[in-house]
């Protein structure tokens, strides 16, 4: 049976992965790089595999050792989640979270209510406005940390959910509507993602429209759409359960990847716990 892992070893060896170096990781640590090394020998003793690449210009990850990052980062995270969760005084302090409306409409529930059972000394604001407001927020820190939109699946910021469009209306077809040649749309403002991306596909599919309403309200939209007015477009998770989702001859629209963003590069422990809460939950969803 192997030895069980020392958190002690597995705190060097995330400070090495990050820092590329183990005479940083040793000042880092509060050790002497020899026995940081001896550190990283034991670690991988126990193991059983190869995590560093050693030479003179400093260390970097062993494909084993890009793997067990994964799993140490976790393990050390678990561990002070435990240790805020059961002290005295508990992991507390003040989130200001943002998020668009529809995501608040699908997911805001489940992903507040459980974090406040794990975590009830910590109290959560929340802002709801678009993803363009929002980075503006962030950027300004009046917003700690949002689920932001990117219609870019390679965004290299994190993805951590992908969540599609859909056509809305108050009957189950296109052509229940009777609009005629030219379909109106009820949509966010021109500069909103989901605006341009109706529009976009509206034209590659040729079809005729025009812009009847427009509401940066997702609560005006789904009014709009409940009227028959007009189709309007939103997240799938937060179509209401009277309206209907449409399909052709209306081009399919595609899947936005649903982002974590944040104010500063360095959380606090409250906004770094609920980002791994919203980590944990929102992909399950």
């Amino acid at each position: 049976m192997r030895a069980p892992l020392d958190l002690r070893l597995l705190v060097t060896f995330v400070h090495a992965a990050q820092s590329g170096s183990l005479s940083a990781t040793a000042t880092r640590v509060g050790r002497t790089q020899s026995a940081v090394t001896m550190q990283m020998q034991r670690l991988e003793e126990i193991l059983g595999q190869s995590l560093l690449h050693r030479s003179g210009s400093g260390v970097r990850l062993t494909g084993n050792g890009a793997r067990f990052l994964t799993y140490a980062e976790r393990i050390l995270k678990a561990h002070d989640e435990a240790v805020s969760a059961f002290s005295e005084k508990g992991l507390h302090g003040s989130i200001i979270f943002g998020s668009p409306e529809d995501y608040l409409m699908g997911f805001s529930s489940t992903l507040l209510k459980g974090f406040g059972t794990l975590f009830p000394a910590v109290e959560i604001k929340v802002v709801s406005a678009p993803t363009i407001e929002l980075r503006t927020l962030l950027r300004s820190c009046q917003v700690d940390i949002a689920l932001i939109s990117t219609p870019n699946l390679n965004d290299p910021e994190e993805i951590v959910r992908t969540e599609p469009l859909a056509w809305v209306g108050s009957k189950p077809t296109l052509e229940l509507h009777n609009f005629g040649d030219i379909v109106p749309l009820a949509l966010p403002a021109s500069n909103a993602m989901d605006h341009k991306i109706a529009c976009d596909a509206m034209a590659r599919a040729g079809l005729k429209y025009k812009i009847s309403h427009a509401s940066n309200s997702l609560a005006g939209l789904i009014a709009l759409a409940r009227s028959g007015l007009a189709i309007s477009v939103m997240t799938r998770e937060a179509v209401p359960s009277d309206l209907y989702v449409l399909n052709a001859p209306l081009p399919r629209l595609q899947r936005l990847g649903i982002i974590i963003a944040f104010a500063e590069p360095e959380q606090s422990p409250a906004v770094s716990a609920f980002a791994d809460h919203i980590r944990h939950v929102l992909p399950t969803l």
